[in-house]
């Protein structure tokens, strides 16, 4: 029985059976998932549960699920792989394929295969190998349908019919002249509707641009998201089609990319298993800790400078998480969103000033408000209205300062090449907890004392 759309909702409800269900019931629905879903579920249950489904993965699905694994669950599942199982998998994969499977096996797991496979697979590995990480060299697959401008549309059809079928998520066939340069798109509807002895230049479409090899990953993304596109070819530096990009591949180029967003503004891996042992989370945390502790120590360096004020002013000491902790999450928006922004390239130097300033104003109007409503309760509270006033303006200051910061450490980081993502959050910490400590204590120093 194939999941539906529905009980595809439910994998995991579903993969109860692992723990109560009898051999015949697990096969049977390991069997009726697809690759993908199999992923899913290996990535979810616990490293006990897995050899159960691992064990009856039909051998020539194998390479398919550990396509879609994440790199650490992958690993995994390679050690329990009977090597024989995987080298006939990856003789029935399509070239594309095998190569993105070669690009995650280990030493000496990847010269074993390197070494089984033909002299044809083995030459278009090493091919991919040229091209940087990250870009559409790199991603591109090499299945494209190339057709000559110059032949009627019969004779495409002809030549289609000859070779039996056309890959996955193919939409048009990519037109080249005589020299092999890329001319454009000619759409498999325009191939069933018109009349089979126009020429493919009358009916293609010249407007679809190719992409360099260098395009960064970044940048295809944000291609796609514009553009309503299946896929896109890719070309060298002489207009030469060398592969192509398809939405298949893209979407999963966009989760990898939401994955790493997420996962490294909290200083973890994408491709990290959730059920790693504890030894080995504990290492992987325990440096993002470190580093948030010395920015802890920094802001506690800042708190100490005023030692004699806060000891003449008890109250203070209570009071200044409250500047600290605003502008943290008032700087955490501004960061998240240009973050954001410049993951899908709407923030560049022709609007990051507009943007600060925008950001900056927005931050000292929630200054303004929330400072009125602090003041007041602090007022109340403690019966000192110099010391909730104060408390306002502090937080008026950190407030701007946040925002300010919000949008200048992802865009600085950006340009020296660093990731936003991965570096922003400690940095903004930092600049809240320092600015806002030293905001109130400094004045509370200069006008209580």
């Amino acid at each position: 029985m194939k999941v539906t759309l529905e009980t595809s909702k439910n994998l995991l409800e579903q993969a109860a059976i692992l723990a109560d269900g009898s051999a015949m019931q697990i096969r049977r629905w390991v069997h009726s998932l697809y690759p993908a879903e199999t992923a899913h579920v290996l990535e979810s249950i616990e490293p006990e549960l897995r050899n159960k489904v691992w064990e009856v993965i039909p051998p020539s699905v194998k390479a398919e699920v550990l396509l879609k694994l994440n790199v650490a669950v992958g690993s995994s599942m390679l050690k329990m792989t009977d090597r024989k199982d995987l080298l006939e998998a990856i003789e029935l994969m399509g070239s594309d394929h095998m190569i993105d499977l070669l690009h995650v096996l280990p030493e000496p797991l990847l010269s074993q295969v390197l070494e089984s496979i033909g002299v044809h697979k083995r030459l278009d590995y090493e091919k991919s190998l040229a091209y940087e990480e990250h870009t559409a060299g790199a991603l591109m697959q090499h299945d494209a349908v190339i057709i000559r401008a110059d032949v009627s549309l019969d004779v495409v059809a002809r030549y289609l019919r000859i070779r039996g079928s056309v890959p996955n998520t193919t939409d048009s066939l990519i037109v080249v002249d005589r020299n092999e340069r890329y001319q454009g798109q000619l759409a498999l509807s325009q191939l069933l509707t018109q009349d089979a002895r126009r020429k493919v230049s009358e009916v293609m479409d010249t407007h679809l641009a190719g992409v360099s090899y260098r395009m960064s990953s970044r940048d295809l993304v944000s291609l796609f998201q514009r553009r309503p596109v299946v896929s896109v070819p890719v070309l060298n530096d002489d207009g030469i089609v060398l592969g192509r990009i398809n939405l298949e591949r893209m979407l999963g180029l966009i989760r990898h990319e939401a994955d790493h967003s997420l996962m490294s503004m909290a200083g973890l891996d994408e491709d990290q298993d959730i059920f790693e042992p504890v030894v080995d989370s504990a290492k992987r945390r325990a440096v993002w800790l470190g580093i948030n502790l010395l920015t802890a120590f920094l802001a506690a360096a800042v708190i100490d400078l005023f030692e004699a004020t806060i000891q003449q002013i008890v109250v203070l000491a209570v009071l200044m998480p409250i500047v600290a902790s605003m502008g943290g999450i008032a700087g955490s928006q501004t960061l998240t969103l240009v973050v954001r922004g410049l993951a899908l390239r709407q923030v560049s130097e022709l609007n990051s000033r507009k943007l600060l300033n925008k950001e900056v104003s927005v931050g000292l109007m929630n200054g303004l408000i929330w400072a009125v409503v602090v003041s007041l309760v602090a007022g109340v509270w403690f019966h000192n209205f110099d010391i909730s006033l104060l408390l306002g303006v502090a937080m008026i200051i950190n407030l701007a300062c946040a925002a300010a910061a919000g949008v200048l450490i992802p865009v600085a980081l950006d340009k020296m090449g660093v990731d936003p993502a991965l570096a922003g959050g400690v940095l903004l910490t930092t600049v809240t907890d320092v600015v806002g400590f030293m905001a109130f204590l400094g004045l509370a120093t200069v006008f209580l004392l």
